[in-house]
C-alpha cells in the first residue's frame, strides 16, 4: 500500500483508497506530501502556540497554517512542487518561530514529539511522506482514528473559509488559536474518545464563526445576495471562465478585463458571485456556463476560452484542454500556469490569460434560458412576511435543505428524484453545488416564492442556518427542530464535513447524509452521531419523502 486516504465521498470500496493513486486523480506521491504537509503544520502550531502565550505575533504563520490545510482539500492542488514548496517554508517558519522564542527566552525546554522536530531537505520530502507516523494510519485505535480524520477535515474547510475571509481583510485571532490548538489535540495520546468527541463539537462552534465571518467579509465587500435571473446562454466575445469560491480573485479579475474585450463567465461554485449587487455593474459579466465540477470535461472543451481555478474541484483534463487552464491560491496542477498570490497591499496580475483569452474563439452555446438565486438570509428576511403567511395558510407544509456537494456518482440521481418526487407544497433550500441536481427543473413557485431557493456557494449554508435561526423566532418555538425543516444533505469533500459539524453544534439533529457516510467514520463513532444527533443516509425516494412528510 502506497497511499491512504479517506478524506472524500469517494473513498475507493467506501473505505479509502490505498493504491498508486487515488479516485480523484491525485496520485500516490501527492497524498503522502500532503500528509507531511499536514504533519509539519502541526510542528509550526505547536511553536506558535508557545509564541502566542509569550506575546510573539507572527501574521504571516497564521497564512501558512491555514494556506497549507486549504491546499490538501480534495482536488484542490495535485502538484508535488507546489505541496514540497509549502513543506519548505513550513518548516522554514517552524524554525523561525523556535528561534524567536529562544531569542527571547520564551522557548520551553522538554522533549518535542518527532512532528516538531523532524527537518529534511525536499528530495527527501517523499521518502519521509512514506513513514508510519506521517500518515492517519498511525492511530491503530479505530475510534480515536475516527474522531482525529472527524476533527482534522472539519478544520480544512473551516481553514479554506478562513482564507477567503482573509483575502478581503476579514480575521478572527480565536479562530486561527483554535486551528492550532486542534490541529496539536489530533496528536495528543493523552485525550479519550468523549475528550476528542467535544473538539468535534468546539470545531462545529468555530465553524459557525468562520462562516459568519466569511459572509460578513462577502457581503460588507459586495453587498447582499439578492433574487437573480442569471443568464446561462453566451455572448460573440472570447471569455474566461472562473470556477472555485474566491470572490476576492472573482472581483480582480473582473476590474483587469474591463474594456480588453474578453467577457467572464462562472463555473460550478463560481455561480453565486451573479448574486452580488458589485459584480452587477460589469457589462463583461455574462453569466453561468455549464454546471457541476463533475462535468467540467465536456464544458471545459466547449467553452473554448481559458479557465482559472480559484479554489477545488480540478478533475484531471483532457490534453486538448489543458493548456487553457490556469489556477491560483491553494490550488495546482503538474503544467497547468499559475498566477502568483498577491502581495501586501497588492492585486494578482491576471494578464497573462487575459492574452491569452483574446488568442481564442467565444463559448460554444451549450444551453440557453437564466435560472434564479441569491436567497441567502438577507433576501430571504425581507420575504419572511411571504413566507410565514404560506406557512400559516398551509401553502407551504415543509423545508427541505438540499444542501452539500454534487458528485459524480451515478447514486447521486437520488437528489434530482428526490427534488422531482417531492409534493407541490415543500421548498427546497440550497447552497453548494448539489444545487446543480435540480436548480434548472421546472419545479415552478408557490404564491410568488421560487420552490428551489438557493443562498450560494457551500459556505452559504451559514445562510440557511440563519433563516432558520429568524423562523424559530418569528413562530416563537424553543427548539430549531421544531420548524418545519427537514435536512437531507449530499456531502463529498471537507468544506461539507464544517458545515456539517456547524449544524450539529447549532442543536440541528435528524439529518439525512448521502449519498453514502463517510467512510472515515467508524462504526463506533457512527453509533454515536446516530445516537446523539440522528443522523442517517438515504434510502429510497420514496421511502425518504413518505417518512419526512409523516412527521408533525
Amino acid at each position: 500500500m502506497s497511499m491512504f486516504c479517506h478524506q472524500c465521498q469517494e473513498a475507493l470500496k467506501g473505505i479509502g483508497c490505498n493504491l498508486q493513486a487515488g479516485v480523484c486523480g491525485k496520485t500516490s506521491e501527492v497524498a503522502n506530501l500532503q500528509d507531511l504537509l499536514i504533519y509539519t503544520l502541526k510542528g509550526v502550531a505547536l511553536y506558535n502556540q508557545q509564541a502566542r502565550q509569550a506575546g510573539i505575533h507572527l501574521p504571516k504563520t497564521n497564512r501558512l497554517i491555514i494556506d497549507g490545510l486549504f491546499t490538501t482539500i480534495t482536488n484542490a492542488n495535485f502538484d508535488e512542487h507546489s505541496i514540497s514548496k509549502r513543506i519548505e517554508n513550513a518548516l522554514q517558519e517552524r524554525d523561525l518561530i523556535k528561534n524567536r522564542l529562544i531569542n527571547q527566552g520564551a522557548f520551553e525546554k522538554r522533549q518535542y514529539p518527532e512532528y516538531a522536530t523532524w527537518t529534511g531537505k525536499r528530495n527527501e520530502f517523499v521518502r519521509k511522506s512514506e513513514e508510519k507516523q506521517v500518515g492517519i494510519l498511525s492511530t491503530e485505535n479505530e475510534d480515536v482514528r475516527s474522531l482525529r480524520s472527524l476533527d482534522l477535515f472539519g478544520l480544512k474547510g473551516m481553514a479554506a473559509y478562513a482564507e477567503h475571509a482573509q483575502n478581503l481583510g476579514y480575521e478572527d485571532e480565536a479562530i486561527f488559536d483554535f486551528i492550532e490548538k486542534a490541529l496539536i489535540a489530533t496528536e495528543d495520546d493523552t485525550l479519550t474518545a468523549d475528550d476528542l468527541i467535544a473538539l468535534v463539537m468546539e470545531t462545529g462552534k468555530f465553524g459557525v464563526d468562520v462562516m459568519a465571518l466569511l459572509d460578513k467579509a462577502n457581503t460588507t465587500s459586495y453587498g447582499h445576495p439578492e433574487m437573480t435571473e442569471v443568464n446561462i446562454g453566451v455572448g460573440n466575445n472570447p471569455a474566461i471562465l472562473v470556477s472555485g469560491h474566491d470572490l476576492k480573485d472573482f472581483e480582480e479579475l473582473l476590474e483587469q478585463t474591463a474594456g480588453t474585450g474578453v467577457d467572464v463567465y462562472t463555473h460550478s461554485e463560481m455561480l453565486p458571485a451573479n448574486y452580488y449587487p458589485a459584480f452587477k455593474k460589469y457589462d463583461h459579466f455574462i453569466g453561468n456556463y455549464g454546471n457541476a465540477w463533475w462535468k467540467q470535461k465536456e464544458e471545459f472543451e466547449s467553452f473554448n476560452g481559458p479557465v482559472l481555478f480559484t479554489t477545488n474541484c480540478i478533475v484531471p483534463p483532457k490534453a486538448s484542454y489543458s493548456d487553457r487552464i490556469y489556477t491560483t491560491g491553494a490550488t495546482g496542477y503538474p503544467g497547468f500556469k499559475h498566477i502568483p498570490d498577491r502581495q501586501e497591499g497588492g492585486k494578482k496580475d491576471f494578464s497573462a490569460i487575459i492574452e491569452h483569452a483574446l488568442k481564442l474563439p467565444a463559448p460554444t452555446q451549450i444551453e440557453e434560458g437564466t435560472i434564479v438565486g441569491g436567497f441567502a438570509h438577507n433576501q430571504v428576511v425581507q420575504l419572511a412576511d411571504q413566507v410565514v403567511a404560506a406557512v400559516k395558510s398551509g401553502a407551504i407544509k415543509k423545508f427541505f435543505v438540499m444542501a452539500g456537494c454534487d458528485g459524480r456518482m451515478k447514486s447521486r440521481s437520488y437528489y434530482t428524484e428526490f427534488a422531482e418526487t417531492l409534493p407541490k407544497d415543500t421548498v427546497i433550500l440550497t447552497a453548494g453545488c448539489a444545487k446543480y441536481r435540480y436548480n434548472k427543473l421546472p419545479l415552478g413557485d408557490i404564491g410568488g416564492i421560487p420552490r428551489v431557493l438557493d443562498a450560494g456557494q457551500c459556505n452559504d449554508s451559514y445562510s440557511l442556518a440563519v433563516v432558520a435561526m429568524k423562523l424559530k423566532e418569528i413562530f416563537e418555538l424553543n427548539d430549531i427542530n421544531e420548524l418545519p425543516i427537514e435536512y437531507n444533505l449530499a456531502w463529498y469533500e471537507q468544506k461539507a464535513v464544517i458545515v456539517l459539524l456547524a449544524l450539529l453544534y447549532l442543536g440541528v439533529k435528524d439529518i439525512k447524509l448521502g449519498p453514502t457516510l463517510p467512510a472515515f467514520l467508524s462504526p463506533g463513532v457512527a453509533k454515536v452521531l446516530v445516537e446523539n444527533f440522528g443522523i442517517s443516509t438515504i434510502s429510497t425516494v420514496l421511502e425518504d419523502i413518505e417518512a419526512y412528510m409523516a412527521l408533525a
